[in-house]
């Protein structure tokens, strides 16, 4: 008799994850993603057109991107190959290429799925670019980084970068009603858990479906739905405390912000304690400090934003629950900061005010003069650089001429922006010395 140890070696028969049984067959049947693969979607406008380009989806973990891969594979009758920048180097990469020029050659194309992608350097990046400009391969490429950061130029030039969204709550409850039908039978689990589980997952569906599935294993049909409380012992892990609504989840992340920026450290540390025992996911809150680090210290002390992003990396680095001390850490330091909204609201000001003027002309004064014609229409006359002038500082105006100069950044009197505005200060005095 096999028994399941046995059965789980790499064998046709072999258990496979629910998140893989789940996959869909078809793009349309992705969850999420109705902007690329909906009726009007990017991709399904790339298909009815009969062209692919290389390809860059740009998404969090769990939002399809191998299976839309796969399935854009499928529904174009190309070949699919799958490498991983994290396990792969160039012998590898040559030995991709070498197929895809033979299958090439027997007339069929290949589309190869490179996960991880931004994790090649340059000139590993660079080697795809050859072969995606000649045709033997559709490059499609997935990172969980901002491609404009993580992936060289020559290689963004070629490709469609495609951004998959974070699941939400509707794409959420589509994959546990899939579930439920494969599983032929309810998800053993009373309203407050489902919430809990979507709760946890963030917008990862794989997470969200590994946890349906522990889920199932270990009730049986005929048992009872499971609670919160009941569920955290099911799967090993505290519950984040939120009711249905999910209040005490905003409820939590909006006490740890206004603790932040009212300079409380020790009330941030209670707040930042209480989500994470409550299994909130570390980056989710890490995000939150970024933002709040940019928001409500800004240029007061420009640290902050560095000290919040370090702690990103430090926790990606050494995980759970080492790397939480560096969110701790984080935490503390934009509580502790001086503080500053200024940044914040001269951006808000001059965002209401572009939307009110619309799109009016720089002065020519500024404007480069490429052609002769631009040249006669005086673009650039009169323009003084900057670096030539005395203090390095023209005061000319660079404000559209009808609209004439307005003021938006207003720096405190508090941190590194009491320098910030020592400076400005410093610029408008010769700026009306001189007439700008």
């Amino acid at each position: 008799m096999t028994n399941l140890f046995d059965s789980a070696g790499p064998g046709k028969d072999a258990p496979r994850p629910l998140a893989d049984r789940l996959r869909p067959q078809k793009l349309a049947d992705v969850v999420g993603q109705d902007h690329l693969v909906g009726p009007g979607g990017v991709i399904t406008k790339m298909l009815a057109a009969g062209r692919i380009p290389s390809i860059i989806l740009w998404g969090p973990p769990g939002t399809g991107k191998t299976t839309v891969a796969r399935l854009l594979a499928g529904e174009t009758g190309l070949a699919f190959m799958q490498i991983s920048a994290i396990f792969s180097g160039v012998a590898d990469l040559k030995k991709v290429f070498e197929q895809a020029r033979i299958r090439r050659e027997q007339g069929r194309g290949t589309l190869l799925f490179v996960d991880e992608i931004h994790r090649f350097n340059k000139s590993q990046q660079d080697s795809f670019l050859p072969y995606a400009e000649d045709g033997t391969i559709i490059l499609v490429g997935a990172t969980t980084e901002n491609p404009s950061f993580e992936l060289n130029g020559a290689l963004l030039s070629r490709a469609r970068v495609l951004v998959l969204n974070r699941l939400d709550n509707d794409a959420m409850q589509a994959l546990i009603r899939r579930a439920e039908m494969f599983e032929r039978r309810p998800l053993p689990a009373d309203p407050a858990a489902r919430e809990a589980m979507t709760g946890m997952a963030d917008g990862d569906g794989r997470y969200l479906l590994n946890m349906l599935e522990a889920v199932f294993a270990a009730v049986p049909e005929d048992g009872e739905a499971l609670n919160p409380e009941a569920l955290a012992r099911t799967l090993q892990k505290r519950m984040p405390l939120y009711d249905k609504a999910a209040d005490g989840h905003y409820n939590l992340i909006s006490a740890l912000h206004k603790s932040v920026r009212g300079s409380d450290p020790d009330a941030a540390l209670y707040y930042l304690a209480r989500m994470l025992t409550a299994g909130e996911d570390p980056l989710f809150i890490v995000r939150r400090v970024v933002r709040m680090a940019i928001e409500d210290v800004g240029l007061a002390d420009p640290e902050a934003v560095h000290q919040a992003l370090a702690a990103k990396e430090a926790y990606d680095f050494l995980g759970s629950p080492e790397g939480e001390l560096a969110i701790a850490q984080a935490v503390v330091y934009v509580a502790t900061a001086p503080k500053s909204n200024a940044v914040y609201n001269g951006y808000k000001t001059a965002t209401e005010r572009a939307r009110q003027t619309g799109s009016l002309m720089p002065p020519k004064i500024i404007l480069n003069a490429p052609t002769k014609l631009m040249k006669a229409q005086e673009y650039g006359a009169g323009y003084r650089y900057d670096h030539d002038q005395p203090d390095a500082f023209s005061g000319q105006n660079y404000f559209p001429d009808v609209l004439g100069r307005e003021k938006y950044y207003d720096p405190v009197e508090r941190g590194f922006e009491r320098e910030v505005k020592r400076r400005l200060d410093y610029w408008a005095k010769l700026r009306k010395e001189r007439g700008g």
